[in-house]
């Protein structure tokens, strides 16, 4: 008898032991990733205001390590047909500083602040969405003017790499104004589905973060808040414009941004996931 309960009891361990098994290795379903990720937003939307200033700022300095680290390949690397690939690597390096680093970057807030407002859509939660939208934007640009200056006009980086730093800029604040916009489609895309994938990831968010990055970086798209690094750099050292940097640059790749992050992306993301989220309601 006390060798039967013994089976049955061994038998129910091995059985919830395989269950657990089971559910750690089973992928998050999608409306549990949007679950997380919507709870992250809630979180984000009841952060004070200077929490967000000062994250905002930190994510607008850190980002232009972004176009450092693309200067110093260019830099260095032979001239060869390979070279584009590879200092586009470099592009990811704010990135990775950024978003590892939980500071506050616009862009990941187009998806993470939105979700919530599809769940539950108010005049309150719209007007809760801007407020966290203009701060961090602003918080990110303030960022990016203050450390293109440090570049510009101090010994922070060595000379031989302001060619590179200014040929980059140059390039990324030269579009037309239209394209500027369409290029900034797939980066908001971009941005957004690795926001998607992070809940999941538990050891390769280095990876995934790296390799989308350097993507937007070789399919040169434009990032409103590693852009403006460039546009600062060259706001500060006089040659660009308040009227060009701002209509010909800032407002079409935000938009696109926006565009790619938030209109296409989430809708997407909430149009796969709406029907559960009725249900469990």
């Amino acid at each position: 008898m006390a060798n039967a309960q013994t089976d049955r009891l061994e038998a129910a361990k091995e059985k919830i032991s395989d269950e657990k098994s089971v559910n750690d290795a089973a992928k998050l379903s999608p409306r549990l990733i949007y679950e997380v990720i919507r709870r992250d937003g809630e979180e984000e939307l009841e952060r004070p205001t200077r929490s967000l200033i000062w994250s905002g700022i930190a994510a607008g300095i850190m980002i232009s390590f972004s176009v450092l680290g693309e200067a110093i390949f260019r830099t260095y690397l032979p001239d060869t047909p390979s070279s584009y690939l590879i200092e586009n690597l470099g592009y990811s390096l704010g990135f990775l500083l950024v978003i590892l680093g939980r500071m506050q970057l616009f862009t990941e807030n187009t998806i993470t602040t939105v979700l919530p407002f599809m769940v539950s859509p108010s005049r309150q939660m719209f007007g809760r969405i801007c407020r966290l939208w203009g701060i961090v934007l602003a918080a990110n640009v303030v960022g990016a003017f203050a450390i293109a200056i440090v570049y510009a006009h101090t010994s922070a980086i060595p000379s031989e790499l302001m060619p590179a730093l200014m040929s980059l800029s140059e390039h990324a604040v030269g579009m037309p104004a239209g394209e500027s916009f369409m290029r900034a489609i797939p980066a908001g895309i971009l941005i957004a589905a690795i926001v998607w994938m992070l809940p999941q990831l538990e050891n390769g968010a280095f990876y995934v973060i790296l390799v989308f990055t350097w993507l937007i970086a070789a399919g040169d798209f434009t990032h409103v808040v590693a852009g403006s690094v460039e546009m600062a750099l060259l706001a500060v050292t006089g040659n660009l414009g308040f009227y060009d940097a701002l209509f010909g640059f800032f407002l079409p790749v935000l938009c696109g941004n926006v565009v790619g992050g938030t209109v296409i992306f989430t809708l997407m993301a909430w149009g796969q996931v709406r029907d559960e989220m009725v249900d469990q309601d």
